[in-house]
């Protein structure tokens, strides 16, 4: 993410890249947030032992990440969630919605845990049986009528409703669903999904997706995949393809329902239904890659069919640095949200009213390998993230004619003083450091050094096997240092250590 992205930093305003002047506007960070606390830097600590209640065994109620307390659970993983949710903004209830969700139990179980804040529960069923259901927090704790054995496949049921809350955090700021003057815009990185549907909130667990959203007659949803119906375009477009086609919204006098599916596996925190009064257009990249763009047209900086023509240009460039690309189809979203990030939402990125800079869709683009398709394990080694889509950047800042790659390291470099920079190590930021400069400048800078390190052929090398490697799975600091010194043939453990896990400035 950057200042548009899910980290909830600071937004930092770039100056507008040239040859786009459709997109010129302040650029931001790429992300969604978390429940941010102390400034601790130690390795997050073992998951707990299960919860306490009675009734038998139950899987743990967190997936043991200190850098989001509380996210995620154990005992099972989730292959696929089916949401079928009724979006009214600005209604009395803004979401009525139903869960499906698929997985597999890791353990017995007689009972597991879903995170889910702030909606109300209707029913629960297990396997199409009516299961027992208590809220603790941001729990919702199933208990389903027979237990479930160890590698059993099970479907929980969810009905729901209620108007869900962004989180406001003192240092991310305020991310998940977020109403406009005509919708809701959905980022959630990294703890806002289960605001809006139950789920395993982890990135350590990620599943396929089916949506089926209804809105209101006019308004248009778009979600993460490829849709499975016709999607009412708001500029009144009729664009016929291969598959379903981008209809005029005016068609249509009732209120609309439009599905979207997502094939590879996604992280909760990357999932958005984004609705509002949208232009959309379809097509493919020069590449062959089949794109969806949508923005709305009140954000006056963006024109459609600029932001959907260079949305095609950058992902076949980052093509041709990182490897094919992972997903089914590319585009973005750009939204009039008054937030001050943009989000690397799978398949399709969200921007808010800021608009989006082209080095910017370049980081949120990145993201699409380097975050979507190579998760974190644990937020501790979310410069995996950050630091790659920050260096996709600055590559293509100086391919534009900004500031050149050795420009952008020599100057950051030069400012010795930055404690913000070199007294905390991106490896292990920290809870409160975790969307800070150094997980994003020193992130990247470490992948610049390590340029120098191995030459041009062995680090590009490098990011594509570790690309490819990882695909559609999750990966840590240690699994890329090991790809680095395999491809590389170099031993890198003193140089990653300086870089990413010491305070003070590596020495060059």
């Amino acid at each position: 993410m950057t200042s548009a992205g899910r980290s909830r930093r600071p937004l930092l305003r770039r100056p507008a890249s040239r040859g786009l002047a459709a997109l010129a506007v302040a650029g931001a960070l790429t992300g969604c947030q978390v429940t941010i606390g102390d400034k601790d830097t130690a390795d997050p600590s073992p998951p707990p032992p299960p919860n306490s209640g009675t009734g038998g065994p139950s899987g743990p109620d967190t997936a043991g990440d200190r850098y989001v307390p509380g996210d995620g659970n154990g005992g099972y993983d989730v292959q696929h969630y089916k949401l079928k949710l009724a979006i009214t903004p600005g209604g009395a209830k803004e979401l009525d919605g139903t869960a499906e969700i698929t997985a597999t139990a890791t353990e017995r179980l007689s009972r597991f845990n879903l995170d889910l804040t702030g909606l109300d529960v209707a029913e629960v069923t297990v396997d199409g049986a009516p299961a027992q259901q208590q809220r603790q927090g941001s729990e919702l704790i199933v208990s389903p009528a027979k237990a479930l054995e160890k590698n059993a496949k099970f479907t929980v049921s969810v009905r729901y409703s209620g108007t869900p809350q962004p989180v406001v955090d003192p240092i991310l700021g305020r991310y998940g669903w977020i109403r406009t003057s005509d919708g809701v815009f959905v980022a959630c990185q990294p703890s806002g999904a289960h605001t809006w549907f139950p789920s395993n909130d982890h990135p350590s667990d990620k599943a396929t997706f089916d949506f089926e959203v209804t809105v209101p007659a006019g308004l248009t949803a778009v979600a993460n995949g490829e849709p499975t119906s016709n999607v009412p375009s708001g500029d009144g477009s009729a664009t016929p393809g291969d598959g379903p086609d981008i209809i005029p919204a005016a068609a249509s006098r009732r209120a609309v329902t439009t599905s979207w599916r997502v094939k590879d596996p996604m992280a909760t925190y990357l999932a958005t239904v984004t609705v509002g009064r949208f232009g959309v257009k379809t097509g493919k990249t020069p590449g062959g890659i089949p794109i969806i763009s949508a923005v709305d047209p009140s954000v006056p900086a963006v024109r459609l069919d600029a932001f959907h023509a260079k949305n095609a240009e950058v992902t076949d460039e980052l093509v041709k640095l990182f490897g094919p690309f992972p997903f089914t189809s590319t585009g973005g979203i750009v939204d009039n949200a008054a937030v001050d990030f943009a989000l690397e939402t799978q398949n399709r990125p969200v921007y808010s009213a800021l608009g989006s800079d082209q080095t910017i869709i370049a980081h949120e683009l990145a993201h699409q390998w380097f975050g979507d398709s190579v998760s974190v394990t644990k937020w501790q080694d979310i410069w995996l993230n950050e630091g790659f889509a920050t260096y996709a950047e600055w590559i293509w800042s100086e391919r534009v004619g900004n500031e050149t790659l050795q420009a952008k390291f020599d100057g950051l470099y030069a400012d010795a003083g930055n404690r913000e920079l070199w007294n905390v190590p991106p490896g292990n930021p920290g809870r409160a450091n975790m969307f800070g400069r150094s997980v994003y400048d020193r992130g990247g800078m470490t992948l610049h050094a390590l340029r120098k390190k191995v030459g041009d052929e062995k680090f590009f090398e490098i990011l594509k096997t570790w690309a490819k490697e990882r695909r559609h799975s999750s990966g840590t600091t240690p699994q890329f240092v090991q790809v680095a010194e395999r491809v590389s043939g170099q031993r890198l453990d003193t140089f990653f250590d300086a870089w990413l896990f010491k305070r003070g400035r590596p020495a060059l």
